[in-house]
């Protein structure tokens, strides 16, 4: 199916049909998500797509309903929580991130996807290509391949005393994470930096990963996009500051000002 269907699906229906004609049997689309539903950040998303589903004529309660699926950074519980939103049999699914197209994709192939913030959406196969998608997927592609590079230069350039660099991601919900790898690689050879892969698959694995680069002198952490750190709740470290690495590290994440497991991304 093609980009522009999906798009009439989602929103250009309004326009196509009177919504009258649906007012008794509302629509349903369901939303997949990673994270607490708690978090501040996640809410006011979910209000915005509420809102601009609004502004097409389309309310949630009324002529529309939404079901929202959550599920921390863990493949197992993703899987659950998308079998039973298809279960729901909404006319289509919205998935917030990497880790939820791929439990989306694995519970349906007939439902349309609409995705957003997935790394590099071809090379990771979920579809073919951004112009002529294919299958029952579409969206927006986030980071390339080549920010991996990129970061680390970053990095570099705002500590250059830094020499070697522990790069951590959960290696379940960032299946992407070997994509930015040759590019970091490359570029530590140029820079004279020394990388510590380390993946983790919860907090206290970060946590054992700021204990071991803290232990060296020079040291710098760089965090990959991940739901694992990104949505985690904030841990309590006791300082109340929004950066506590050991050392105050230098640190270079995913930028959005989200909190990472009580780490705030510095510098971005």
């Amino acid at each position: 199916m093609r980009r522009r269907e999906f798009i009439t699906l989602l929103g250009g229906a309004a326009a196509a049909w009177p919504l009258e004609a649906w007012a008794q049997q509302p629509r349903r689309i369901g939303v997949l998500l990673t994270g607490d539903a708690t978090d501040p950040e996640i809410q006011n998303r979910n209000r915005a797509l509420e809102a601009g589903l609004r502004d097409l004529g389309w309310i949630d309660g009324r002529n529309l309903m939404i079901d929202y699926r959550w599920a921390l950074a863990d493949a197992s519980s993703l899987r659950i929580q998308a079998a039973e939103l298809v279960s729901t049999t909404p006319e289509l699914i919205v998935a917030t991130n990497t880790a939820a197209l791929a439990a989306a994709q694995k519970a349906t192939g007939t439902i349309p996807i609409v995705f957003n913030s997935v790394t590099d959406p071809v090379a990771q196969g979920f579809i073919a290509s951004l112009a002529r998608p294919g299958g029952n997927s579409t969206g927006f592609g986030h980071w390339q391949s080549t920010m991996g590079g990129k970061w680390l230069e970053i990095l570099k350039e705002t500590a250059p005393q830094v020499t070697h660099v522990a790069v951590v991601f959960n290696p379940d919900t960032a299946t992407y994470s070997g994509l930015f790898l040759p590019t970091m690689q490359a570029a530590a050879k140029s820079l004279a930096v020394t990388l510590t892969i380390c993946p983790i698959r919860d907090t206290a694995g970060i946590e054992r990963a700021l204990a071991a680069v803290a232990a060296q002198p020079d040291g710098g952490l760089m965090l990959l996009p991940d739901a694992l750190h990104l949505d985690a709740p904030q841990a309590d470290r006791g300082s109340g500051g929004p950066l506590s690495a050991p050392g105050d590290l230098p640190v270079r994440a995913y930028c959005e000002g989200r909190r990472l497991g009580g780490l705030r991304n510095r510098p971005c």
